[in-house]
């Protein structure tokens, strides 16, 4: 381990082989830190933060401190996050609250830009990009490969679609369908994130399967439980289209249209 001799960290803290902590950061009480991840300089771990193998948190960014949230109560509650993920500078990432799932946790392999702010309960899945500062409120969900463009606003409770694409500067207070693109304020959908698609190798059978229940779902005149039942019966199979229906059949806040 490389520790700057300035660095402050709780004697409880548990540091893996090859973390190195930077100038005047600080580590709190009951943090995990796993291997080959290296702390920024003034960067600030709070208590009971749990962060995986070979990540890179940049100079002041501020990881694990208590919910803004009037109801929080001082209990000890938890960030978790993956590996091989990138925090950049002055992100903040609060941790949760104790209500529904209790946690605010992240997969792998995770670009959250500068000054972007994950708030508590927010479950993120990996490979997501959130450019700089674009924020996410209490309770989102973001589901795997989503692109949240520069200072966009995500709603509270709102869930975010695996492979979708919002473009910056958008306000979004519904739920972003997958593989879709939206954007403004409110955010509102722009069709099928098509290239987005094609260059993760998506095949071009199920991009027009998805095609093919996008226009069945928003632009058909059906009513929404009509137009589902129509792609289920009507469209291909692929576990992609089932994905779509079912995000869709599950939305709380509804989705963008």
């Amino acid at each position: 381990m490389k520790i700057h001799s300035t660095a402050v960290i709780a004697p409880d803290a548990r540091l893996a082989e090859g973390v190195e902590v930077g100038p005047y950061a600080i580590i709190g009480a009951d943090v995990q830190i796993g291997k080959n991840t290296i702390i920024g300089p003034h960067a600030v771990i709070d208590d009971y933060t749990q962060i995986g193998e070979s990540c890179r948190i940049f100079q002041f960014a501020s990881v694990g401190a208590p919910p803004q949230d009037l109801k929080y109560g001082g209990e000890k509650t938890r960030v978790v996050i993956g590996n091989f993920n990138t925090i950049r500078e002055f992100t903040t990432i609060h941790r949760s609250t104790t209500a529904d799932i209790g946690v605010t946790i992240m997969g792998d392999y995770n670009l959250i830009m500068a000054y972007c702010h994950v708030a508590h309960n927010c479950k993120l899945g990996s490979h997501i990009i959130m450019s700089n500062a674009a924020t996410l409120a209490g309770h989102v969900h973001v589901e795997d490969y989503a692109i949240i463009g520069g200072m966009t606003g995500i709603h509270q409770f709102s869930r975010i679609g695996a492979h979708c694409i919002i473009g910056g500067a958008s306000a979004s207070n519904k739920d972003v369908p997958p593989y879709t693109k939206a954007a403004g304020n409110h955010a509102r959908l722009f069709g099928l994130n098509s290239i987005g698609l094609q260059r993760r190798g998506f095949p071009e059978e199920t991009i027009r399967a998805l095609k093919q229940a996008y226009r069945i779902i928003f632009r058909s005149k059906l009513l929404l439980k009509d137009a589902l039942s129509k792609v289920e019966s009507e469209v291909a199979d692929f576990p992609e289209v089932r994905h779509f229906v079912q995000f869709i059949k599950e939305s709380e806040r509804g989705v963008c249209r």
